[in-house]
């Protein structure tokens, strides 16, 4: 007899429903949005846990679902997930990683990336509030343009190079600044340059590098010593590329006019209460933090999840368990 495929997606809010039918298809799937707790007691009969970013995926939720085969995330970045352990257990991992041609037509963190250069410079998000509590004084909120400023994307991939494309559009000078790219490979308009240099020379830095044993802690005191006096900082990649302590120094000092990111170091929920970011964040209007929603749009979270759901269907109709037990369809249901 076939064995029953048992789905659980655990962050299940606005989750699409092309990709729900697809999932639908292959077993029962059961819809959750479960906290680290939850999930560990979710997961114990789950053959796929399907995750964004809320949870860490480690060894002691792996030991709470001894079913599972696959973990899916509709990300590029895998640092909430436990990679290693996935691999001792024959967990396979199935993210956007290497999925480069789907991603060209996914562009919503570089939206939000310039979107947040634009709320750091003209103080969007201070001048919101102080028209909310009765204020009405413009002269408050004196911002600077994008437009000639010099501009640093470290990291010339695939987000990097869109990135830059759109700051292009406000005629702004682009320098780029990544070890694995070639001049031949930039696209006109854009400066390669090492990355000292472009610490010296950028008004404005966004940072858009995986997060590896090299990139850990890539901007620390020697970098941010390096910027040039009341530059802006960015960053859409991972938090913990940045020394977060050096960059409140640089902040706190006047080193740097401003910085925006949209993640931060430990982002699973205990990370999140003892971030320095946030707490600074709070009583500073020079540093803007958003909840790493950079790729949260409609439009983009509805393309991942289908074009997963579809990488996680084409590896369970290949996939035979080792005492020859094939997947099989089944229905959906409720959850939490």
């Amino acid at each position: 007899m076939a064995q029953h495929t048992r789905i659980l997606i655990a962050e299940s809010e606005g989750f699409s429903p092309l990709a729900l039918g697809i999932l639908s298809g292959l077993g029962s799937v059961k819809l959750a949005d479960a906290d680290s707790r939850q999930l560990r007691f979710l997961a114990a009969d789950a053959d796929v846990l399907w995750v964004r970013l809320r949870n860490h995926i480690d060894a002691t939720l792996m030991d709470a679902a001894p079913r599972l085969r696959i973990i899916a995330s509709p990300t590029t970045g895998l640092n909430h997930i436990d990679t290693a352990e996935a691999a001792l257990r024959g967990i396979r991992v199935i993210s956007l990683r290497d999925a480069r041609e789907f991603l060209q037509g996914v562009r919503a963190t570089a939206e939000h990336t310039i979107g947040l250069m634009l709320a750091l410079l003209r103080s969007i998000p201070a001048s919101v509030r102080h028209v909310r509590y009765g204020g009405w004084n413009r002269d408050l909120f004196k911002g600077r343009e994008l437009y000639g400023k010099t501009i640093g994307v470290v990291g010339y991939g695939r987000l990097g190079r869109i990135v830059a494309r759109y700051l292009r559009a406000f005629e702004a000078c682009v320098l780029a600044s990544d070890p694995h790219v070639n001049e031949p490979e930039l696209e006109d308009g854009v400066r390669l340059v090492p990355l000292h240099e472009l610490l010296q020379s950028a008004d404005i830095i966004s940072v858009h590098v995986s997060l590896n044993p090299g990139t850990m802690n890539l901007f620390g005191r020697e970098q941010f010593a390096s910027m040039r006096p009341g530059s802006w900082f960015i960053n859409t990649s991972r938090g913990e590329i940045v020394d977060e302590n050096a960059l409140l120094d640089a902040l706190r000092t006047g080193r740097l006019a401003g910085a925006a990111v949209d993640v931060v170091a430990g982002e699973h929920e205990s990370g999140r209460i003892r971030s320095p970011l946030i707490t600074y964040a709070r009583r500073h209007n020079n540093l803007i933090v958003t909840p790493h929603c950079g790729g949260c749009t409609a439009e983009s979270m509805e393309k991942t999840e289908i074009y997963l759901a579809q990488q996680v269907a084409a590896t369970l109709g290949s996939e035979t368990y080792a005492d020859g037990l094939t997947l099989t369809a089944g229905s959906v249901s409720g959850g939490m």
